[in-house]
C-alpha cells in the first residue's frame, strides 16, 4: 500500500502527461525543444510522454519549423479531432446543447425555448437528454469518442462525491425554483456519458478565460448578464468557489435596502435593477408575447431613437451596475472584469462608458487604476462553450485519461 502522500510512479507519470498535454494544447503547435523550457520537463521526460501521447492519438505531429545550423524542428498540437465534447446551457429562456471538437469548434448545436413548463425539472431533464441525442445523430459522433457532457445552471452547484459518476450533483436555484434538485442523479438514468454540472456563471468565467477576454489574467472577474446576473471570481489563475461553491451570486448583494423585490425574494438585489428580466418589467413597454431577447432589443432600440424614459433607465441601470463592480474592484482587486452574457453584449456597447464612469467614481482609486473593465469576446454562447470545458478541463488534468471524475 503506498503512503499518504507519497506519489507513486504512475501518479508522477500521470502528472509529466497533463503538464505536456496541457501546455500543447493552449500553445501549440509547438516543438519538442519548446516543451522544455515551458514544462520544466526533461528532454527524456519530454521524449517518453510525448512518444505516449502520440500513440494514444492524444497528440500529432503537424508539419515543421526551420531551426539553427540543425534539422528542422518537428511540431506538436491536439488533433481537434481526437474526441468529442457536449456543452449545455441551461438558461433562463432556453435550453441549448452543442457537440464540440478538442479544438472547441462547435459541429452541430439543438436549441430548446422554455415556454409553458418553465424550469420544471423533469421537463429540464428531458430537453437535456433529447438534445444531446440530436447532435450526436445529427454529425453521426461516436458516443465513446465523447469525453463527457458539461451542464452549466442557474445556481448553487455541490458536487458530490469525486467518486460517485456524477450521481451526487445537487443544485440548488431559488430563482426558478429548484431546491436540493439531484440533477445529477436524474440525468444519469438517461445517459452513460461522464456528467460535470457547474454554475452557468462559471462555465462563462473559464471560456472566457481560456478563450477570451481574459485570457492572460490571473486575477479578473466575469460577470455574466442575462435574465439574471451572477459571476465568476477567478483568483490567481482558479475559479474561486468559496466553502460550498455558492461564491459569485453577485446579483444577489445589495444595491438599495429595501428596494425592488428580486426574484430571490430578497429586496433591493443587483439582479432587480439591472437583470434583463427587471429591465423589461421595469420599462414596461415591451411587444406583447415578445421573448426577453426581442424585449431587450426594443428597449435599446427606444434608446437609441432618443426616447428620454428609456434612455434614463439604461443610464441609471450602467450606474447600479458600475457601482456593483466598484464593489468588486475594493473586495478582490482584479486586472481584468469582463461582461459577457447574451444581454451584457446586446446593451454593453450603450452602456460600458457609464458603467465605467460609475466604477470610477465609486471604487477607491488605487485598485481601479490597475482595472480594466471590458466585453467579453466568445458571443451571446459562451456558457455552452464554458460548459464544454468542464469535460474537457478533467481530460487535460488527468494527462488524457477519458474516465471520469
Amino acid at each position: 500500500m503506498t503512503a499518504p502522500g507519497k506519489q507513486t510512479v504512475r501518479d508522477l507519470r500521470r502528472g509529466s502527461r497533463a503538464i505536456l498535454l496541457r501546455r500543447v494544447y493552449f500553445d501549440g503547435p509547438i516543438s519538442r525543444q519548446e516543451l522544455g523550457p515551458a514544462t520544466g520537463l526533461s528532454a527524456g521526460s519530454i521524449s517518453n510522454v510525448t512518444a505516449e501521447l502520440l500513440a494514444d492519438g492524444l497528440l500529432e505531429e503537424c508539419g515543421s519549423v526551420e531551426s539553427e545550423g540543425g534539422r528542422p524542428r518537428i511540431l506538436l498540437r491536439v488533433p481537434p479531432g481526437a474526441a468529442h465534447l457536449i456543452g449545455v446551457d441551461v438558461g433562463e429562456t432556453q435550453v441549448r446543447v452543442a457537440l464540440f471538437d478538442l479544438a472547441l469548434t462547435e459541429l452541430a448545436a439543438s436549441d430548446h425555448p422554455l415556454t409553458d413548463c418553465g424550469h420544471d425539472v423533469a421537463h429540464v431533464v428531458e430537453l437535456v437528454l433529447g438534445g444531446v441525442a440530436e447532435v450526436l445523430h445529427r454529425t453521426g459522433a461516436d458516443p465513446a469518442s465523447v469525453l463527457g457532457v458539461g451542464v452549466g445552471v442557474p445556481g448553487i452547484v455541490e458536487q458530490g462525491a469525486p467518486v460517485d459518476d456524477g450521481l451526487g450533483i445537487t443544485v440548488h436555484s431559488q430563482t426558478i425554483g429548484w431546491d436540493a434538485v439531484p440533477l445529477g442523479k436524474l440525468l444519469r438514468a438517461g445517459t452513460a456519458l461522464p456528467l460535470y454540472v457547474d454554475n452557468g456563471a462559471k462555465t462563462l468565467g473559464q471560456a472566457e478565460m481560456w478563450y477570451g477576454a481574459g485570457r492572460g489574467a490571473r486575477h479578473a472577474v466575469i460577470a455574466l448578464f442575462g435574465s439574471g446576473v451572477g459571476a465568476c471570481v477567478i483568483v490567481d489563475g482558479a475559479r474561486f468557489r468559496g466553502a460550498t461553491s455558492s461564491a459569485g451570486e453577485w446579483g444577489h448583494t445589495r444595491v438599495h435596502v429595501g428596494g425592488r423585490r428580486c426574484r430571490c425574494g430578497s429586496r433591493g438585489c443587483l439582479e432587480a435593477y439591472v437583470g434583463a428580466e427587471a429591465l423589461l418589467e421595469r420599462w414596461g413597454r415591451a411587444p406583447a408575447g415578445a421573448s426577453e431577447k426581442a424585449g431587450l432589443a426594443a428597449l435599446l432600440a427606444a434608446a437609441e431613437a432618443g426616447d428620454p424614459a428609456t434612455g434614463e433607465l439604461l443610464d441609471e441601470a450602467a450606474e447600479y451596475f458600475g457601482s456593483a463592480i466598484a464593489d468588486l474592484v475594493n473586495l478582490f482587486n482584479p486586472e481584468r472584469i469582463v461582461i459577457g452574457g447574451w444581454a451584457g453584449l446586446l446593451l454593453g456597447p450603450r452602456l460600458l462608458p457609464g458603467i465605467r464612469r460609475a466604477a470610477a467614481d465609486y471604487a477607491l482609486h488605487f485598485p481601479h487604476a490597475q482595472t480594466t473593465i471590458t466585453l467579453g469576446t466568445l458571443g451571446p454562447d459562451a456558457v455552452t462553450v464554458g460548459a464544454a470545458t468542464l469535460p474537457l478541463s478533467h481530460f487535460l488534468d488527468s494527462g488524457g485519461d477519458p474516465r471520469p471524475r
